[in-house]
């Protein structure tokens, strides 16, 4: 017999965004249905951020143990258990999990519902024998990993980020397809833990980002021993006992590996949600949304990577706050791509918030660009972590139009220039403020203080000093 539910708000898919909507919702009271066909927490708890950011830590160690010599520190017969490495992992996925898990949710007064939803029709959504007719809908399925037609691929063993971080056992040469953040953080992670990596890349690596600060990832990542080749053209994948990745142009080229990992990008999840039925209109990168992140279905709403924009946890939850504001309150919201940080977490870290240098320039924008090293920082020269730059941009009048940060931290000092552009500051604001000594913040600080570096040979302001020594 089939269960109609009636909530003010049913939202599809239990990662980051729709776990946000779903708890703020419920925190106001609201009837709230919840419906997820996996696992709790989506993408980001178990095959995503969280695995990732943890394998990264543990690769991380292992580079302090070999670089700390310099430090006068020398540790004896150290030995990498790749299987502890795996549980680690899992421990820290497992430690995370209750805070997205259904028992919480359904304390929280949430209609936890386990299956796969589909559009019946524009306000019907059905999961079994359970029938949903809600307010409003919020589409927050995610992506799952694109994979590339390369010939060969489908008959041969593969990874992508959703199953390497199931690996118990060391690959001896990893292959990776790819030279994204997501390739290039398990590269540089893969490598530290001892095994050979060779990334292969179609375009340019970090394409999205500086070149002049992607540059500096780069050069480490060689630096490091992983084998980065961009501009190539993989012409097929022949099957063997191991892997074996042929390279096409006037002479093919094979690289054989131990593994292949897959990371040249995400899709979009729409499949059997039966979007026409619902009169929702997709694109190959997402479903359609306009500003306010509504479908072409009015009561239906298209949050985080399913939506095809910025593919990261935090945009999600962004997205989850706007469309609170709106289903709830009737506030008018518009997203703004601008305010979202993005981080790619290989060492050194790469941040950027807002516009980068060409972004500003095709947008017509007139800039000032500051810059400060790493080098020049003592707290920098301390952690012997000297490699990298700030660089910011601001209009001839000093608002803040854009930062990048390459260098240890980023992803953290990125967040007081992510705060500067939500709230359209001038750089001015960082003349007042007071940075602790010694730390990396005062990077920030001193881009900013040289956008008043011309004023020192301004003739009116030394017209002005003159007229006030004589003063007394």
């Amino acid at each position: 017999m089939t269960e109609t539910l009636r909530p003010d708000i049913c939202v599809i898919g239990a990662g980051s965004g729709g776990l946000s909507v779903a708890a703020a919702a419920a925190a106001f009271g609201v009837p709230v249905v919840l419906i997820e066909k996996a696992r709790m927490g989506g993408d980001c708890l178990n095959t995503g951020c969280v695995p990732s950011k943890s394998l990264i830590a543990a690769a991380r160690r292992a580079r302090m143990i070999a670089e700390a010599p310099a430090f006068g520190v020398t540790a004896q017969g150290t030995q990498i258990d790749f299987q502890r490495v795996h549980d680690h992992v899992h421990e820290i996925i497992a430690a995370i999990a209750p805070n997205d898990s259904e028992e919480r949710f359904t304390g929280l007064g949430v209609r936890v519902i386990d299956g796969a939803a589909r559009f019946s029709d524009p306000a019907t959504v059905k999961v079994g024998e359970i029938e949903i007719k809600a307010r409003r809908f919020v589409l927050a399925t995610g992506s799952t990993a694109a994979i590339p037609p390369i010939p060969g691929l489908d008959v041969t063993p593969y990874l992508t980020n959703e199953t390497i971080f199931d690996l118990t056992a060391r690959p001896d040469h990893l292959i990776v397809i790819g030279g994204g953040p997501i390739g290039l953080e398990l590269a540089q992670a893969f490598r530290r833990l001892g095994s050979a990596v060779t990334v292969l890349e179609a375009a340019e690596p970090l394409s999205r980002d500086d070149p002049e600060c992607a540059a500096v990832v780069l050069n480490q990542l060689a630096r490091e021993g992983v084998g980065i080749r961009s501009g190539v053209k993989i012409a097929r994948i022949e099957p063997a006992a191991s892997v074996r990745v042929v390279l096409g142009g006037e002479t093919e080229e094979l690289i054989e590996g131990s593994h292949l990992l897959v990371a040249t990008g995400r899709r979009p999840t729409v499949d059997g949600l039966g979007l026409e039925q619902a009169g929702i209109k997709y694109q190959r990168k997402g479903i359609v949304v306009d500003k306010g992140l509504r479908t072409t279905n009015r009561k239906v709403y298209a949050i985080g990577d399913v939506a095809g924009g910025l593919q990261f946890t935090h945009a999600a939850n962004y997205h989850a706050g706007l469309v609170i504001r709106n289903a709830l309150f009737r506030l008018p919201v518009k997203a703004n791509d601008d305010v979202i940080p993005r981080v790619t977490f290989t060492d050194p870290e790469l941040a950027q918030v807002g516009l980068t240098e060409a972004e500003a320039k095709r947008r017509g924008h007139a800039i000032n660009v500051l810059r400060w090293p790493y080098h020049e920082n003592d707290r920098a020269q301390a952690e012997r972590a000297t490699r990298g730059h700030i660089k910011v941009l601001t209009s001839k009048r000093g608002k803040i139009l854009g930062a990048t940060i390459v260098g240890a931290e980023a992803g953290e000092l990125i967040a007081t220039w992510a705060l500067a552009i939500s709230q359209n500051l001038n750089i001015r604001a960082f003349m007042g403020v007071v940075v602790p000594y010694p730390t990396l913040a005062e990077i920030g600080k001193r881009a900013a203080i040289t956008y008043f570096t011309p004023s020192l040979t301004n003739s009116w302001v030394r017209r002005i000093i003159r007229l006030l020594r004589r003063l007394g």
